[in-house]
């Protein structure tokens, strides 16, 4: 099987590279019949390495598919990703398709797993989060032959294609924006970013466009877990009692810098003036806010449309012609929390 051929592995694949019968390999990945531990681990090692998933349609063929497509994203907690499935769901209303969704909880070992289970029962095609994967992952979506369209995050190479934003340039962007208007002494506060990878991107960029004005982020607080306004006043808490001279405070999302916003208002903190601040991801949810906090469109509603978009036509027509990777562009909302310049 060559790297370009689109077709749906099978047993015989197996069977080749494992230099078993079918009829073994079968049992294998049924995990029936009487099969030594060698063999075994000869018949799974080369399922892994080609991306094999067995089909649990009983008695279909192994090219057959459901009209279902999985939708795979980090956590449904997160109010970005509620929005993405309403794009994905509003058009493929339109079609025979459904979406069935698994979550992740940004754990590639769990991203590995659910991937497996949903493509062992032949979707249409894969929406899935980001462009980071387990090599496992992406020999199993570059060998499901259906479309594949990863989300969110276009700093990188899909394995099919693509729709997202630059979070390198949106933290550039940011940054930008931050120094224009003044500011000098800069912390951040945000995920782990091992985790997560879009975070971790909008800090690189946030970081070089800093650097090359001059300036650096001068402390910075991370955590673990969901976001949370009560994390955002803890960590923002903590922050300025190590640094009280800090005079912009920039979140990885707008969750938490809500929770500072509303500690600082507590604290009788002058914002913009004395510490002025932005979040991630313009959440409609804040816009009851006592101050409406400088963010950035994340373009999740407008993703998961033109993925669902991507998904239906190359379902429709296999051979349709769309393009690799879909790059929207968010813009700066600079709020009540950011000095105009």
């Amino acid at each position: 099987m060559t790297a370009n051929d689109n077709r749906p592995l099978t047993l015989r694949d197996v069977s080749e590279a494992s230099g078993v019968s079918e009829m073994t390999v079968s049992r294998v990945l049924r995990n029936k019949g009487d099969v030594s531990a060698a063999t075994r681990q000869r018949v799974l090692t080369a399922a892994k390495d080609l991306g094999y998933v067995p089909n649990k349609i009983a008695g279909a063929l192994a090219s057959s598919r459901v009209n279902l497509v999985a939708v795979i994203i980090p956590s449904l907690r997160n109010m970005v990703f509620p929005e993405v499935l309403a794009g994905v769901s509003r058009v493929l209303e339109g079609t025979e398709l459904q979406p069935v969704v698994g979550v992740t909880d940004y754990m590639p070992e769990k991203e590995e797993q659910v991937l497996y289970e949903m493509l062992s029962w032949r979707p249409s095609g894969v929406i899935i989060a980001g462009l980071e994967h387990t090599e496992a992952s992406k020999a199993m979506l570059r060998a499901a032959g259906i479309p594949v369209v990863e989300i969110m995050d276009t700093d990188g190479t899909p394995v099919d294609s693509a729709v997202g934003i630059s979070h390198r340039r949106a933290g550039r962007q940011m940054a930008q924006a931050i120094v224009k208007a003044g500011y000098e002494r800069i912390g951040f506060l945000g995920t782990k970013m091992p985790l997560d990878h879009r975070a971790r991107k909008r800090f690189e960029g946030f970081t070089e466009a800093l650097a090359k004005e001059g300036v650096e982020v001068v402390d910075q607080e991370f955590y673990s877990g969901g976001s949370a306004l009560k994390k955002g006043r803890e960590m923002t808490r903590t922050l300025l009692e190590r640094d009280p001279e800090l005079d912009f405070l920039y979140y990885s999302n707008d969750m938490i810098a809500a929770g500072g916003l509303l500690y600082m208002l507590e604290q009788g903190i002058d914002i913009p003036g004395q510490i002025g601040m932005a979040g991630f991801n313009d959440v409609e949810l804040l816009d009851g806010l006592p101050r409406r906090l400088a963010t950035m469109d994340s373009c999740r509603d407008e993703i998961g449309t033109k993925a669902a978009e991507i998904i239906a036509r190359r379902v429709a027509d296999p051979k349709a012609e769309v393009e690799r990777i879909v790059e929207l562009t968010p813009k700066i909302d600079v709020g009540d929390t950011l000095k105009r310049w």
